[in-house]
């Protein structure tokens, strides 16, 4: 004990210089943390498991989305999304193309991310989409005269990007038989207004897909974050897909709100890929009351059901 009191008693100023560094590199760190988006922090702050899917950091990522506001094709807000969509997988170490295009003279973004380091350049893919513009006109509100005022986009936009953006954070890529691709489809939710048509840059897509990049199974989530949750099996699905994930589904008992029954036939960004021949699955929450309307906001949403949708899709993909 003396020999450890005369060590300290000779090298207190090492320690004080020690611990003045320690106090530095703390400030500066909080500081950097400080600079993230404030709904974000508890990714890299809080105690996360690294490949659970977390429905708070989801949420986290759909209330960002919101705080920007409408998001329709073509907008500063629509474009700052564009922005953080790419900055958050960039530091995720998945690499992010731009396809780019034109319709009736309004220039459209879909963004496709892929791994950086891909563990199985030889596997099937799987794609795993969601749209992330917001439609311009809540034509379906049931006060006239907000009819011409624009979707929020909480549900109907931002829930389905959030779970990409956690999917992309927690999937073990090792424990994959794919070779995963995420898509954020452009210029969905404007059909019927001003001649446009719905699912505009999934149909663009898989109307241009490279051989090589041809997916084998594709999986689509739209409107799937309403805290009252209950998503049906969609008419139009590839059911042998579906019925693979509402088996998951069942067996992480969530089998109240992935309910094994058919009861809507959905226009989606899954269609385009059918169309091409290519099994396709849309998973959506389809009796949602506030749709295309102004009352589409966050605090209708909910980290449960955000959860749920990623925890079914993440056991997908690494089982």
């Amino acid at each position: 004990m003396r020999r450890a009191g005369g060590w300290l008693r000779r090298n207190r100023v090492e320690l004080i210089l020690l611990l003045m560094l320690a106090s530095a590199v703390a400030w500066f760190g909080w500081l950097g943390y400080g600079m993230l988006p404030p709904q974000i922090l508890e990714i890299f702050t809080g105690p996360k498991s690294p490949h659970t899917f977390d429905g708070e950091v989801a949420l986290a990522h759909a209330q960002y989305q919101c705080d920007l506001g409408p998001r329709p094709v073509n907008t500063e807000a629509h474009r700052q999304l564009q922005q953080y969509i790419t900055e958050q997988l960039t530091q995720l170490k998945w690499e992010v193309e731009r396809q780019t295009f034109t319709y009736k003279d309004t220039p459209v973004v879909n963004l496709i991310a892929r791994p950086a380091e891909d563990p199985r350049p030889d596997a099937p893919i799987l794609l795993i989409g969601a749209h992330y513009d917001t439609r311009r006109r809540a034509d379906r509100d049931p006060d006239p005269a907000r009819r011409d005022e624009p979707v929020p986009g909480a549900n109907d936009g931002a829930s389905g990007v959030a779970v990409l953006l956690e999917l992309a954070r927690v999937l073990d890529l090792d424990r994959s038989s794919y070779r995963i691709r995420l898509a954020f489809f452009d210029a969905e939710d404007n059909g019927r207004l001003d001649e446009w048509e719905f699912i505009v840059g999934s149909t663009y897509m898989a109307e241009h897909l490279e051989p090589e990049d041809r997916p084998d199974l594709v999986i689509v989530i739209d409107m799937i974050g309403d805290a009252d949750q209950q998503i049906y099996m969609e008419r139009n699905s590839y059911f042998k897909l579906q019925q693979q994930l509402w088996e998951i589904a069942h067996r992480l008992n969530y089998g109240d709100v992935f309910i094994p029954e058919f009861k809507w036939s959905i226009l989606d960004d899954h269609m385009p890929f059918l169309k091409a021949g290519i099994p396709a699955v849309d998973i959506i929450d389809f009796d949602y009351p506030y749709w295309h309307t102004v009352e589409d906001t966050c605090d209708k949403l909910s980290a449960e059901s955000l959860e749920r949708v990623g925890r079914v899709l993440e056991v997908f993909i690494e089982e």
